[in-house]
Formats: C-alpha cells, structure tokens, sequence
C-alpha cells in the first residue's frame, strides 16, 4: 500500500464534481504530514509519466479528480475529470 492511497480512497468515495479540502483535511485523510513541497503548484501537477517521482498524483488521478491547489489559503479543490 502506497502512502497517498487514502487519499485516493476517499476521493472515490465522493460522489460531488468538486469536492475541496485543507491540506490540514488532507494531513488527517493520510495520516502524516504534507511535505513542504506541497507549498508548490507543482507538487499538485496532473500530468504523470514513467520518469516523474511525482507519486501523489496518482492518488487523485486515478480517483477520477484533477487537483487545484489554493497554495495561500493551504487548499485543494479537486475536480472530476
């Protein structure tokens, strides 16, 4: 089990279009911390590829969202694709 796939497993339990929530929301969702990284719009980016370490992403991704981010309010609106 990866480490963001809590976050993917209440993601596919939202039934919205959107649905947003803290990074703090996120934080407990996962059990850990986010990484300072996710202060970054990149950290949130929707593209994966073999090369990228960008592991998170799948979390949402494969959920059927894009991520957001609202980095000065620490918050993510995520959207179905």
């Amino acid at each position: 089990m990866g480490k963001y796939d809590p976050l993917h497993d209440h993601l596919r339990r939202q039934k919205t279009e959107t649905y947003e929530m803290t990074f703090r929301d996120i934080e407990r969702v996962l059990a850990l911390l986010l990484p300072k990284s996710a202060q970054r719009a990149e950290w949130w980016s929707n593209e994966t590829s073999p090369n990228t370490r960008q592991v998170q992403c799948r979390a949402w991704l494969e959920a059927g969202y894009i991520a957001h981010p609202v980095l000065g309010a620490e918050r993510v609106r995520f959207e179905r694709r």
